[in-house]
């Protein structure tokens, strides 16, 4: 029994080595995407510095990795939580989105934030600086309502709502 629980560690040992050499791509764009949000909106500078510090290393295509993204499988668990992220929210592709899914991601900022949805408990374990303070929260909630507000009085309200699907033809 003892021979078994040495054969298996050592294949364990092994099998962890080795995926040590498939390693996801990184999130890493160079600068500013001509598409981020901040080209299309006035974003404050003290929101810009929550959205870097609480949402950027997911929803952007830009992600600071910790020392521990090096090791896997954990690499490979960053990696489709950032993609996740991106596809529900990238702020770096924020201004290709058509309007009505623009205001509607604002809504859902304002509602995940105060709710305490986002960040995510699993990200603030370990970055504690991310989880926004009540001032912040409310810099961010004030940003976002003037920010919709604006977009409403510019759009036609049908704009701004999900396109509905066609009843198909029977």
């Amino acid at each position: 029994m003892k021979n078994f629980f040495k054969k298996l560690f050592f294949v364990l040992l092994l099998a962890f080595i080795a995926i040590q050499f498939f390693r996801p791509a990184k999130n890493k764009a160079e600068g500013v995407s001509a598409n981020d949000i901040t080209t299309k909106y006035t974003v404050p500078q003290d929101v810009q510095a929550i959205l870097k510090t609480s949402c950027y290393d997911c929803h952007s295509n830009n992600t600071n990795y910790p020392w521990y993204s090096q090791i896997q499988p954990v690499a490979w668990w960053l990696d489709d939580h950032i993609k996740e992220g991106k596809r529900e929210l990238n702020f770096s592709e924020f201004a290709t989105y058509r309007i009505g899914r623009q205001y509607k991601k604002l809504e859902e900022i304002n509602k995940e934030v105060k709710e305490g949805e986002m960040p995510l408990s699993s990200y603030t374990l370990i970055h504690k600086d991310a989880i926004p303070n009540d001032q912040q929260k409310l810099s961010l909630a004030n940003w976002v309502t003037t920010l919709r507000d604006s977009i409403k009085a510019q759009y036609p309200e049908d704009s701004l709502k999900r396109p509905q699907k066609k009843p198909e033809a029977k």
